[in-house]
C-alpha cells in the first residue's frame, strides 16, 4: 500500500492472542496504538486467511438511519422522509466478521440490511453540515439485521433490531473524512448479488446525518452510525451467509445460524 493512501485499520485475534493492524492487500500488519490514539506499524505480517478479523473496537454507541435511500423506502411503500430517522442499536448487538449471526426461531422473518457505517472520531454536539466530516474517523461495513414482523408488529424498532449478534461491523475501519460520491455497497446472500447503490444516492448525506443526530445528542469518539440501506433487502434463513462490500473497505462477510 502506498504511504499516502487511507490505511485500513482492524484488530485481530491469532494463535490464542489479540492484535491491532492494518490491512495491506492480503496481508495484515501489526501495529501498536489504536484507531482513536494513534498507531504505528510494526516488522510483522499474517496472510489474512491465517486470523480472525474482531470488531474494528467496540462502539460508544450504536447509531442507525432508517430509510435513507429512496429505492429502499418504495420498497416498503412508505413516505420519503423530511428528516433523517434515527434509532439505536444495543452494544450486546455486535457481532465481528464471520461471527455467526443466529437467528430465533420464534423471531419470525429476519432480514438484511447492507449499510456504510460511519466512525465518529472526535466528540461534537450542534455542529454545523459544513464542518460535519471534520469529526468522522473513518468508514466500515454494517449490517443493520433486522426481525421484519417483529418491526411491523410493534410499531418501534429497538426490539426488532436490537438483538444479540443484529449488528455486525467490520472488518475494519478506513481512515479517512469521506467517502467518494460513486463508491457502491453490495450486499450478496450467498455470493447472488441482492443490493447494490452508490453513497450519491442517500437521501442524507453523511454530513446531514452528523449535524442532526448532534442537535439533540453529544456524539463522542467511538460512536457509529449505521447510514441506511439501499433497496433489495429480503430474508435469510439459517444456512445462509451474507457478504457487505464496500468500494475501498472491503467486505463483511457472516454466517446465519438457527439459535440454540
Amino acid at each position: 500500500m502506498k504511504s499516502d493512501e487511507p490505511q485500513r485499520f482492524c484488530r485481530f485475534s491469532v494463535d490464542g492472542r489479540t492484535y491491532s493492524g492494518t490491512v495491506r492487500g492480503n496481508m495484515v500488519d501489526i501495529v501498536e496504538g489504536d484507531l482513536f490514539g494513534g498507531f504505528s506499524g510494526m516488522r510483522m505480517s499474517y496472510p489474512a486467511d491465517m486470523i480472525k478479523f474482531l470488531p474494528p473496537f467496540t462502539p460508544t454507541k450504536i447509531w442507525c438511519v432508517g430509510r435513507n435511500y429512496a429505492g429502499h423506502v418504495r420498497e416498503l411503500d412508505s413516505e420519503l422522509p423530511t428528516e433523517p430517522i434515527i434509532f439505536m442499536k444495543p452494544l450486546t448487538a455486535l457481532a465481528g466478521n464471520g461471527d455467526p449471526i443466529r437467528i430465533p426461531e420464534w423471531a419470525g422473518r429476519i432480514d438484511y440490511e447492507g449499510e456504510l457505517a460511519v466512525v465518529i472520531g472526535h466528540k461534537c454536539r450542534r455542529v454545523s453540515e459544513d464542518e460535519a466530516l471534520m469529526c468522522v474517523k473513518g468508514y466500515s461495513c454494517f449490517n443493520d439485521v433486522t426481525a421484519r414482523e417483529i418491526q411491523v408488529k410493534d410499531g418501534q424498532w429497538t426490539r426488532a433490531k436490537g438483538f444479540d449478534t443484529f449488528a455486525p461491523f467490520g472488518p475494519c475501519v478506513l481512515v479517512t473524512e469521506s467517502m467518494p460520491k460513486t463508491a457502491r455497497i453490495t450486499t450478496r446472500l450467498n455470493g447472488n448479488v441482492v443490493q447494490q447503490d452508490e453513497f450519491r444516492n442517500m437521501i442524507f448525506p453523511v454530513s446531514r446525518i452528523i449535524s442532526h443526530i448532534s442537535r439533540f445528542a453529544a456524539l463522542e469518539p467511538g460512536d457509529i452510525i449505521a447510514t441506511g440501506t439501499p433497496e433489495g433487502i429480503g430474508r435469510v434463513l439459517p444456512g445462509d451467509r451474507v457478504d457487505v462490500e464496500i468500494d475501498g473497505i472491503g467486505t463483511l462477510s457472516n454466517p446465519f445460524i438457527a439459535e440454540a
